[in-house]
């Protein structure tokens, strides 16, 4: 891989702000190079391949070509009328109407002839001559009659109210018509907006592809969940985390770590990852030790090393290497080693990016400003974040210490308290910024 001449093994300060304005424009390239995926929209490839549908962001907008509903159809298991022939319907004086055929749904639109009332099922075409739905709770007699069962001999159904014009009459287009606008592009694409793209008849959507991650735990003690310790070892518990949450952020993620403190294994690892990632994302190995793997293999290709005044996830480092299929350069963004501090980092720095380059609407966490539950200490110095609880009053309670390796307590946490550079000291009662993160 060839190497850039600088040399940013040295680590500098930043403040946190300026350090996420680098990421954003780090990764903003990315939003013009970004591909269009062509997926189906059926039952059977939804059900059969659900991951890839989750997390999909339209691409372009979506105009409906047809009207929804496609025809006028019943909202109610009822009687379709002409509403200007009951106008003298009262329970004292009964209007009363010959029954007409049956209409069912699936059935072709049919003319309603005066002076005659329909059996109708929900979702049935209106026959052409009705404006109004007339329940049949409210119809004398209140039930069709049943397989086997005559139906009245005179053949008359009987209405002691005056309907509505168009009540429970289900318009075409009444959703939306055609050449309307169905879905922006932008928009995340759940259940119910698979649903209406597929009540239009389309069969196919075009979604951005996902942001490809080439993400790389770093560590010469970290071991794949299952295998066996031996002493001084842990098992790497960084590549799950990071894992998910580029996947909530709509991203796809190879997950390749180094086990090893030897840059050129690190090297190895970013140029054989390299042609099918968009961005690398590295975890430990940034900090000031002496066997730093991260710094020592990306600094000279130009990654810059920086300690933002923030904690957890002081260590930060963020530049363009180059690499194969990379003709401006492979974005390369790395965290500290700790569970906590690479979540954080994550959240403070690159979530809102890649969610944006998603094409999510929704990019930030939720901010509320609640009121403490405790008071707290926190550095003057730096920006702190503390997992939390939110109380079912409204108050914020603190969910243990603030020390980077205290991943139970983030995993039973619904919120992150940020106390900010010069508090230095809340008291219980006091307001802050909290960002909740249980959606």
């Amino acid at each position: 891989m060839p190497l850039p001449l600088r040399d940013n093994r040295r680590v500098t300060s930043r403040l946190l702000d300026h350090h996420r304005v680098a990421v954003e424009a780090l990764l903003a390239p990315l939003a013009q190079d970004r591909a269009v995926e062509t997926l189906p929209v059926s039952a059977a490839r939804i059900a059969g391949a659900p991951d890839t549908y989750r997390h999909r962001v339209l691409a372009v907008d979506i105009v409906s070509p047809t009207d929804l509903p496609p025809f006028d159809n019943s909202q109610m298991d009822g009687y379709a009328v002409r509403a200007a022939e009951l106008t003298d319907a009262a329970p004292h004086a009964t209007a009363r109407l010959q029954i007409d055929t049956q209409i069912n749904a699936g059935d072709t639109i049919a003319e309603l002839a005066p002076g005659t009332a329909a059996p109708i099922m929900t979702g049935a075409p209106l026959p052409v001559g009705a404006d109004a739905v007339v329940p049949i709770e409210r119809a004398i007699p209140d039930r069709f009659p049943t397989a086997g069962e005559s139906p009245r001999a005179d053949g008359i159904v009987e209405f002691s109210a005056a309907p509505r014009p168009e009540e429970f009459v289900r318009r075409r287009g009444s959703d939306v018509g055609a050449g309307d606008l169905l879905l922006a592009a932008g928009t995340s694409l759940g259940p119910a907006q698979l649903g209406v793209i597929a009540a239009t008849g389309l069969t196919t959507v075009d979604v951005l592809r996902r942001i490809r991650v080439l993400l790389i735990a770093t560590g010469h003690e970290i071991r794949e969940p299952g295998t066996t310790l031996e002493p001084g070892q842990i098992y790497d518990s960084n590549s799950a985390v990071l894992s998910q949450a580029l996947i909530e952020s709509g991203c796809t993620v190879v997950a390749w770590p180094c086990r090893s403190d030897d840059a050129a294994e690190l090297l190895h690892i970013v140029e054989k990852g390299a042609p099918t990632a968009d961005l690398v994302i590295t975890v430990g190995g940034v900090s000031a030790g002496a066997r730093e793997v991260v710094r020592d293999a990306l600094g000279p290709l130009g990654v810059e090393f920086s300690h933002v005044a923030m904690q957890p996830g002081g260590p930060q480092g963020l530049g363009l290497v180059e690499a194969a299929g990379h003709p401006n350069g492979l974005p390369v963004v790395t965290f500290p080693g700790n569970p906590v501090s690479a979540l954080v980092s994550f959240e403070m720095f690159v979530r809102p990016a890649l969610r944006s380059l998603a094409g999510f609407v929704r990019t930030e966490r939720e901010v509320l400003r609640l009121p403490l539950a405790e008071s707290v200490d926190s550095p003057a110095d730096k920006h702190q974040v503390r997992r939390a609880s939110i109380d079912a009053d409204g108050l914020v309670r603190l969910v243990g210490g603030p020390s980077s390796h205290l991943l139970h307590s983030y995993a039973a946490s619904t919120a992150l308290v940020h106390l900010p550079v010069g508090l230095g000291h809340a008291d219980a009662g006091n307001p802050v910024d909290v960002w909740r993160i249980d959606d």
